[in-house]
């Protein structure tokens, strides 16, 4: 299955990014000691070279157990993921809660903002009712503060031992998941204790603590950690050199916490490229995203001082240690504490202004004038959700459900223009499958990609059988567009008139064609087993009237009518081109629904 699929997408960009990570990391760990011996005659006394490559390797460990941790949780927790936002309520505190969970879970804000974009241009929920998914994801970055202010940097390395044992001695795939996230978490650790390591001794030089002391200017602590932020595209990575600072006394909490409302504003980088070239909706979520988080700095640039006293009375104290000693034990919880405080309080304070916000965004990006369709531009397949394999299928039954609307259009129109309509008629029903084509290959094109990723077997059924359905459609607008149109042509050039008992009978197997074809785009989309029984126990209704069809042609065809022949033969290839039809639509069904249900209820239908 896989090399097959790999021919439909080109290669994944993000195994290049892994592999400088990985190289990154090799080459900090591995030669950082040799490299800087060997440097170390031309080193000044500060040793520049041994503290940056550890730096440089401790934030490339750091950055990759995050993102191995996001991945495992999002294998472990994808499904139930699924689950949370299908279910969704309108309320919007629920949907504040709903964003913290799920971006505690992928640590990507952006990945949740994508998400409640789909949902809008489903119609499952208005701009409104969004923004309260888009605050609470603020709430779910602040995770990432919370794990690294952990002090158990010392059983990083145990960590990532006991991970690396589960993933690859277990055969279970639940636990070899849990090994991964319990190897990240180590990883992540361990990269911190790396970079901690690599700046003691600016402990001791004073250019860099007369910089630091910059910082406690909020406005050049913020400029500057926006900035950084914006320039990586990871607040992750600056929470996580802040905490490592504060570990290490050279900061204070002010400055902290001035440098993690740099950080909230420059993350919104991230948010509005990836709306770059998407629906309004997408680029209205992204100025949602950077407004609420624009808002709530200015709201609270003056009320430092007063959150450092609060998360202070919060945190955990060490009376016991004395001068930057205790400001390295104190000061990373209470940052932590800080970011979360900071983005629970401007959730509560803004949730209620959700109404407010919408018009103002609306406003700032308006609609805009009414153009033709770009040919074949998908609604839901994001590129975003591709390391998500769990929410991409989803989004891909979606899009199943768009092209099965196209496919629907198509077919409500034939019949009309094989009957009785003209060239012009049958010649516009063609050219959507041209539209059907287009979507077709990206829909497969995506799914490719999804193939590309680790996916459990229950995720490889599912994505095959997403791929055979969306071939289904395919094959049914082909039918329509190759066989139907030309038997509607075929019509006009003989001069044929059909009769309207003929017609009744082709309308009633019409119905079934267009009934069944819709009911199957349904089961697909919302993979629902019930919708698709229904469409594969149509098939006695299909075969009711095949029989009656065959008698009725018997009849017609010694009637004395001039072109009978000629007639007869246009008649009997419509009736077969709308049984194939319903072929492909009870495929389409049976992807929903086991075999062996299957089976069972047409076994049941033959006893009958």
């Amino acid at each position: 299955m896989r090399p097959l699929l790999k021919l439909c997408n080109p290669p994944d960009n993000n195994n290049d990014k892994l592999s400088l990570i990985f190289i990154g990391v090799f080459f900090g760990v591995v030669f950082a000691p040799a490299l800087a011996s060997a440097a170390s005659s031309a080193a000044d006394e500060m040793h520049w070279w041994d503290m940056g490559m550890k730096l440089c390797g401790g934030l490339a460990l750091f950055l990759f157990g995050m993102e191995q941790m996001a991945d495992a949780l999002k294998a472990v927790a994808g499904e139930r993921m699924k689950t949370i936002l299908a279910t969704l309520t309108k309320n919007r505190f629920a949907g504040a809660i709903t964003g913290a969970f799920v971006t505690a879970i992928i640590q990507s804000s952006s990945v949740t903002t994508v998400l409640v974009v789909g949902f809008i241009t489903a119609g499952l929920m208005s701009m409104s009712q969004s923004i309260g998914v888009i605050m609470g994801a603020n709430i779910g970055t602040t995770i990432t503060a919370q794990i690294v202010a952990f002090k158990v940097t010392k059983a990083a390395l145990l960590m990532v031992a006991v991970g690396f044992a589960m993933m690859f001695l277990s055969k279970k795939e639940k636990i070899r998941q849990y090994g991964a996230m319990l190897m990240g978490l180590g990883l992540v650790f361990f990269g911190m204790s790396v970079m901690s390591d690599a700046m003691k001794p600016l402990r001791s030089y004073q250019p860099f603590l007369d910089l630091m002391l910059q910082m406690e200017s909020p406005i050049v602590g913020i400029l500057i950690a926006a900035g950084f932020t914006a320039l990586v595209q990871s607040s992750s990575a600056t929470t996580g050199i802040v905490i490592v600072m504060a570990s290490q006394g050279f900061i204070s909490l002010p400055a902290g916490i001035a440098l993690a409302f740099g950080a909230n504003i420059g993350t919104c980088v991230t948010a509005l490229l990836a709306s770059i070239g998407k629906p309004r909706e997408a680029l209205r979520a992204a100025t949602v995203h950077v407004l609420f988080n624009v808002f709530g700095v200015l709201l609270w640039m003056g009320l430092i001082a007063q959150l450092a006293e609060f998360v202070t009375w919060l945190s955990p104290s060490h009376p016991e240690l004395m001068g930057a000693n205790r400001l390295a034990a104190e000061t990373p919880r209470q940052i932590a504490n800080a970011h979360t405080v900071f983005n629970i309080a401007n959730t509560f304070i803004f949730i209620g202004f959700a109404g407010q916000f919408a018009r103002l965004v609306e406003w700032l990006v308006p609609d805009k004038p009414i153009e033709e369709a770009v040919l074949a531009e998908p609604k839901y397949l994001d590129q975003e959700l591709l390391e998500t394999p769990s929410l991409a299928l989803s989004r891909a039954r979606l899009e199943i459900g768009h092209l099965g609307q196209r496919v629907n259009a198509m077919l409500e129109e034939i019949m009309p223009a094989v009957l009785s309509g003209n060239r012009d008629e049958l010649r516009h029903v063609a050219r959507i499958d041209d539209y059907i084509d287009a979507l077709h290959g990206q829909i497969v094109t995506y799914l490719g990609k999804i193939s590309q990723k680790p996916l459990s077997e229950g995720q490889t059924r599912e994505l095959l059988g997403l791929m055979d359905a969306v071939n289904d459609l395919e094959n049914i607008g082909d039918i329509i567009e190759t066989d139907l149109v030309y038997l509607g042509n075929e019509r006009i050039d003989a001069g044929l008139r059909i009769s309207d008992e003929t017609r009744e009978l082709l309308a009633n197997l019409h119905e079934i064609a267009t009934s069944s074809t819709k009911l199957a785009t349904d089961a697909v989309m919302t993979d629902d087993v019930s919708i698709a029984m229904d469409v594969i126990n149509m098939k006695q209704e299909l075969q009711r009237l095949t029989d009656w069809a065959t008698i009725h042609q018997a009849d017609r065809l010694v009637a004395d009518e001039p072109n009978r022949l000629s007639c007869y033969t246009v008649e009997v290839d419509i009736i077969e081109k709308l049984k194939r039809i319903y072929y492909f639509a009870k495929r389409m069904a049976k992807t929903v629904v086991a075999e062996t249900e299957v089976e069972e209820q047409e076994e049941l239908a033959a006893e009958q």
